[in-house]
């Protein structure tokens, strides 16, 4: 994987602490969600389905900043809505940072150029543009023109100006092993991102488009094909060996929801961001108050399809530091991304 060494040592050494502490459940990255609102209307995206009332409120720093410390996650995934539409979205940000949390900005780039003034590059932060295909593809999914070639000018211009970039794709059951290549190929050795995630796509509840999530068997076939002749280990995928395994149905895992938890204008979310049993106030009441075991493949039927890394990353990244043979995996791909 593609990480930072520094930002793996640190996890690394975050993971350590929570195992002396005896800690079983416990937050690896928090997706904090600061508003719902978004300029696109993206098929497989359920979040301004809102009414117009919640769509117009914002999250205030104090609470947006104090969620994450509350948890006390190292990295933190911001999302909406789209993030850059916050008003106070670079203060979020600049408290984040200074407090060293690793910071990813999830935007559609739409807003980016007008906006990138407002932050400073730095080892803790990086824009996640979301790129779900190739020109045609990606603006299919946005259902919006120009939107792929607005992101690609920004990430340049963001790469130009000395910030990380990553990016993030979603792939449907309209795409094959040739368009995830296409994609990726072009994000990594084109515009030469830092490091990508890929994502299946998911059932969310909300979503308008209901009819192209990939089932498992479609999910590890894509990837699987996808993955050969060497791509796997050429790309700058941001995401544990052992989760890329479980992508291609080398390996399976439980789901570990607890460990990406996310915070909206509701409060913390249960059981994880793509679906919707309530909320809680507290991250103590989300971990202690709900029943994990009756979620995940084989147990919920929403479920039945899900192999999002919200669910199984961190699982992966578990078991990866349980194990020493893939602990020394890990590390050599870490070291030979940072190299890369």
């Amino acid at each position: 994987m593609a990480m930072p060494l520094r930002q793996s040592l640190k996890v690394a050494t975050y993971l350590a602490e929570q195992k002396v502490r005896g800690r079983e459940k416990f937050p690896l990255i928090v997706e904090l969600e600061p508003l719902y609102a978004c300029n696109l209307k993206c098929e497989g995206c359920g979040k301004i389905q809102h009414p117009a009332g919640v769509l117009k409120q914002r999250m205030p720093v104090a609470q947006a900043v104090g969620a994450v410390l509350e948890c006390g996650a190292p990295m933190v995934s911001i999302a909406g809505g789209e993030p850059l539409m916050h008003p106070q979205i670079d203060e979020i940000v600049r408290q984040l940072v200074a407090r060293r949390k690793y910071v990813f900005l999830c935007t559609n780039a739409v807003l980016l150029r007008k906006k990138m003034d407002r932050f400073t590059p730095s080892p803790y932060f990086a824009f996640a543009v979301h790129i779900d295909g190739l020109r045609e593809r990606h603006d299919e999914s946005v259902a919006k023109e120009g939107v792929f070639d607005e992101a690609v000018a920004a990430i340049e211009e963001a790469k130009r100006r000395g910030f990380r970039v990553t990016t993030n794709s979603t792939f449907f059951n309209t795409d094959t092993p040739q368009t995830v290549i296409e994609v990726l190929n072009y994000l990594n050795d084109d515009l030469k991102v830092d490091e990508m995630m890929i994502s299946p796509a998911y059932a969310y509840e909300k979503a308008p488009d209901q009819e192209h999530f990939l089932g498992v068997e479609q999910t590890r076939e894509l990837f699987r094909k996808a993955f050969a002749g060497g791509n796997r280990r050429r790309w700058r995928l941001n995401h544990s060996p052992l989760f890329l395994d479980f992508l291609e149905g080398r390996a399976d895992f439980p789901c570990t929801a607890w460990a990406i938890p996310n915070y909206s204008l509701f409060g913390w979310q249960r059981p994880c961001y793509l679906m919707s049993d309530g909320y809680v106030p507290t991250y103590r009441e989300l971990v202690e108050e709900t029943d994990w075991e009756k979620y995940g493949r084989g147990k919920d039927p929403r479920c039945a399809n899900c192999m999002a890394h919200c669910g199984y990353e961190p699982t992966a990244v578990l078991a990866t530091m349980g194990s020493l043979k893939e602990s020394l995996r890990a590390m050599r791909e870490t070291v030979a991304g940072s190299k890369g």
